[in-house]
């Protein structure tokens, strides 16, 4: 995991024991939350593959297993792809296209896709090309200053949680916006009514409480150091089913 890739963190040692636990702690979450959690293998090879949601992009009808942004991640979609072909039909994106999952919020039918370093116009235009004939939209959004467009925004419903300074906000016209008070509050996934959100973005946590929502706080501090986040670490169906 020392090895993993980053773009804008320095790097710093990761204390995979830690991180091990952290993930483990995440996982019993979600099921304490009534979710099924199926775990996948361990990839050695593979320092960044534990960040699962990159790797596809899980709609109702269709799986699309995207063509990573960072080469040395592009072997992870195998072990992925074979989960997944038991739940949804697969389509693959082909070069020179590349996309991370990181880079899509899908909020209803419409899918906002960030313009970033790991995802290119090709890239998009081939999920585009995908997903609309499902009568699915889909948005590009400018990204500056991290590293994926849910690092800056989530959607959680009836909102984006969004740090402004990273995402050009007129994108999400006709939605309502609500201002995250820590960087790393941007970044949260919604479960049922509960929302998970790190232990880092307190304030945040405390913001979502007044809005009505539940809140759970975990710790995924060794696993931001790899530019990790909550929504990194899974994939959530709306079936129900969740890969981690």
């Amino acid at each position: 995991m020392e090895a993993c890739e980053l773009t804008f963190l320095q790097r710093e040692p990761i204390d995979v024991a830690r991180a091990r636990e952290q993930h483990r702690a995440y996982e019993a979450c979600l099921a304490e939350l009534g979710v099924e959690v199926i775990s996948l293998p361990a990839e050695p090879g593979y320092p960044d593959a534990v960040f699962v949601e990159d790797a596809a992009i899980v709609l109702d009808e269709v799986a699309v297993m995207t063509r990573l942004g960072a080469p040395s991640r592009r072997g992870e979609s195998r072990t992925l792809a074979r989960a997944l072909e038991r739940y949804r039909p697969l389509r693959w994106m082909g070069e020179p296209a590349t996309l991370d999952g990181g880079d899509v919020m899908v909020a209803g039918k419409t899918l906002f896709v960030g313009v970033t370093a790991r995802s290119n116009a090709t890239g998009i235009g081939q999920l585009a090309a995908e997903v609309e004939p499902l009568g699915y939209q889909v948005r590009p959004v400018v990204v500056r200053g991290c590293l994926h467009l849910k690092s800056a925004c989530s959607y959680i419903g009836d909102a984006v949680l969004v740090h402004r300074a990273w995402v050009d906000e007129t994108a999400f016209a006709g939605l309502r916006l609500v201002d995250v008070p820590e960087e790393c509050g941007a970044n949260v996934l919604e479960i049922g009514q509960t929302v998970l959100v790190p232990a880092a973005a307190p304030r945040t946590a405390e913001l979502l409480c007044g809005l009505g929502r539940q809140v759970r706080l975990l710790d995924n501090s060794e696993l931001t150091k790899a530019e990790g986040a909550l929504t990194c670490c899974s994939l959530v169906f709306t079936a129900g089913r969740q890969l981690s």
